[in-house]
């Protein structure tokens, strides 16, 4: 399960308001791009069953919260800036996000599923811009970013496996340990890749870029959260999403911040992640 999650995409898709619903922290939220331009720390929950009520035990968890027998198990979130097209070169904010996001276990890509921002976050029409691509984008410049971060010593980590005879998966692994990312990912990566780590001398270029998507693939797994799922039309763009082979929930972050912050104030019965909600009576 993972420490450590991101919450990644361009910016202006409500990225800062997903974060809040998650946390309940109070973050500066507004409807233009980069509102964040420093990372926001939080934690939010998992939800799993709890077996409280299986085994008909009175449950008193030390490092989780037990609902009705639901597990809410913590997680760190970082809420990072918003990424634009050429991020990877330093653009917009892209430094600052690709060094806050380097140690995230696994990934949350907030897309806008009403189609009511541009690749740059800029507002446009409704359903007038495909999410698909902004998921993809994302995609690229962390490639990009990875690919040139390797690329610096690469040479001299191939020259050292060779001359020792051994797998390139151990020099890779002193390169990455700064991006929480270990051997066994490496090693599975390069399996992946369908590459042989005792020969990376002879792997192309080709072969060096189909690696590190894989890579990055196998150490920072992804979801999208299909933000702003309740505007009309929204729906097909959600399908889309799916339809491209990505793992997608729709949500409504703003939605999700309001119960939880009326339940906290007693207004409701709520737990996060919940389908429905009771008003308390007064």
């Amino acid at each position: 399960m993972p420490k450590i999650v991101g919450i990644v995409g361009k910016a202006n898709v409500g990225k800062s308001t997903f974060f809040a619903a998650a946390t309940l922290k109070p973050v500066e939220i507004a409807a233009f791009p980069f509102t964040t331009i420093k990372a926001n720390r939080g934690v939010g929950y998992i939800r799993a069953p709890c077996v409280c009520k299986e085994l008909g035990v009175q449950d008193n968890p030390q490092n989780s919260a037990c609902v009705d027998g639901v597990r809410l198990i913590p997680v760190d979130l970082i809420d990072t800036p918003g990424l634009i097209p050429g991020a990877h070169m330093g653009k917009g904010l892209g430094n600052q996000f690709l060094d806050e996001v380097r140690r995230a276990d696994a990934l949350i890509v907030v897309a806008d599923a009403s189609g009511a921002t541009d690749i740059n976050g800029q507002p446009t029409g409704l359903l007038a811009h495909d999410p698909v691509e902004d998921v993809q984008m994302f995609e690229t410049e962390f490639d990009l970013w990875l690919r040139a971060l390797l690329a610096n010593d690469w040479d001299s980590i191939v020259r050292t496996a060779q001359a020792k005879k051994e797998s390139v998966d151990k020099y890779l692994e002193e390169k990455l340990t700064g991006l929480g990312i270990g051997r066994a990912q490496i090693a599975q990566a390069v399996q992946e890749a369908g590459l042989d780590a005792f020969r990376s001398s002879q792997w192309t270029k080709e072969d060096f870029t189909r690696f590190t998507t894989v890579l990055r693939k196998v150490s920072k797994p992804l979801i999208v959260a299909a933000n702003k799922a309740d505007r009309d039309g929204a729906d097909v763009n959600v399908q889309r999403i799916r339809d491209a082979g990505y793992r997608v929930v729709a949500t409504c972050a703003e939605a999700e911040l309001a119960l939880r912050r009326a339940a906290e104030a007693g207004l409701v019965d709520y737990t996060p992640g919940d389908g429905d909600f009771k008003v308390k009576s007064p």
